[in-house]
């Protein structure tokens, strides 16, 4: 089935755009804040600002990773990736969230060593603390633009990086504790505020990347949001149930696949349009959707006792039913229906068999009593051309 384009979504060609506008102010902060941090954390003797100076390089290395991300997976689908470049998002979230669990990890390290040896540290400046609280606001006005660009956008990859945008301001807040109190005579402090930092990141960081590795194995969409694509197939005019609802994220998307249930005597077409009603309900309700695969079933296919599958094909079928239509004139088409495990026949005959009332009802009284002793066949129903005007 082709793929759906929702006209409130923004193209993603605008996403990508607009993506690396708001990185690339993202990185010119970064870019400042690391060098100033890192310079000052170093002339000023402060481990915490050093630590956050280099947190604010993986900000940077980061926001390069989204730039990436984003225009690559704004490339249309191509026969290699039918669905698209999105899960490029996925893939950069993971590298990202693992960078940052280890850079966290390594913080946390350092700090614990330097903790053993606290009495050899040189003292804090003041300089260190001006540096720390311009850090903290710039960080949070870094993150309020970010947050506002990812949600219009629904991008995983860049509230990712917003997130870690906020989690940068709120360590930097510990920064400025810890400096502040190495400055009053606890320069204990300082490290502690570098190892809680550390801590943080690397909780962060093993937050997103678990968030990727559920998307990357096809984790299902939260149960509020399934419920509602479930409500929209079931409220489609001709579904008269579901089954094997199944979903998975694709980045900021997602993708459906649902069996439908429909009465078991409608045509094939029908049935189709049925498919493509409830397809077109389910994107145009849930914008996040990228597609939807829906298979029609007569009866509910998951019952082991109804195991249509091993029933003769048609060919095998038809030479069965030759010895039950003895009498009959030649018909003018069969159509099967596999049900409940057993096949029911519709056979259409010329209108000038019906016009001889005995001869049909003889007909008919052969048919059941042949009928009884079949093993597969469950019904014949005789049915007449309706007759050229």
């Amino acid at each position: 089935m082709e793929q759906a384009h929702h006209p409130a979504a923004a193209s993603a060609a605008e996403r990508s755009a607009e993506a690396q506008r708001a990185t690339w102010a993202s990185v010119a902060v970064n870019l400042v804040m690391t060098l100033v941090q890192l310079v000052v954390g170093w002339l000023a003797h402060s481990q915490s600002l050093v630590a956050h100076g280099l947190h604010s390089f993986s900000d940077l290395l980061s926001d390069f990773l989204v730039i990436y991300a984003s225009r690559q997976s704004a490339h249309p689908a191509d026969a290699a990736h039918p669905y698209g470049h999105a899960r490029i998002e996925t893939a950069a979230t993971l590298i990202l969230g693992t960078s940052l669990a280890l850079i966290g990890g390594g913080i946390l390290w350092e700090s614990g060593l330097r903790l053993q040896h606290v009495e050899a540290l040189p003292a804090v400046e003041l300089s260190a603390l001006w540096v720390a609280i311009a850090t903290v606001v710039s960080k949070e006005g870094l993150y309020r633009y970010l947050i506002r660009v990812a949600e219009r956008l629904r991008s995983q990859l860049m509230i990712a990086n917003a997130l870690h945008t906020r989690a940068d301001a709120a360590s930097a807040l510990v920064v400025v504790v810890g400096i502040a109190g190495a400055l009053l005579g606890w320069t204990f402090l300082d490290l502690l505020a570098a190892a809680l930092m550390g801590f943080m990141i690397l909780r962060m960081g093993v937050g997103l990347a678990w968030g990727a590795i559920k998307e990357l194995i096809d984790t299902s969409l939260d149960d509020t949001q399934v419920a509602a694509i479930r409500s929209s197939l079931l409220a489609t005019p001709g579904v008269r149930g579901l089954h094997q609802l199944r979903t998975r994220r694709m980045a900021h998307q997602a993708l459906v696949d649902a069996h439908v249930q429909v009465d078991s005597w409608i045509s094939v077409s029908e049935g189709h349009r049925i498919a493509e009603s409830a397809r077109a309900r389910v994107l145009r309700e849930h914008p996040e959707v990228l597609d939807v695969m829906v298979h029609i079933d007569p009866e509910d296919d998951m019952d082991p006792n109804l195991a249509s599958m091993r029933l003769p094909s048609r060919d095998a079928l038809l030479d069965e039913l030759k010895p039950l239509l003895a009498g009959l004139p030649e018909p003018e088409k069969i159509v099967l229906h596999y049900l409940c495990g057993r096949v029911e026949v519709e056979v259409f005959v010329s209108h000038a068999f019906f016009e001889n009332g005995d001869a049909l009802r003889r007909a008919e009284a052969a048919l059941a009593e042949r009928m009884k002793s079949h093993p597969r066949i469950a019904r014949v129903a005789l049915n007449c051309l309706v007759a050229p005007n």
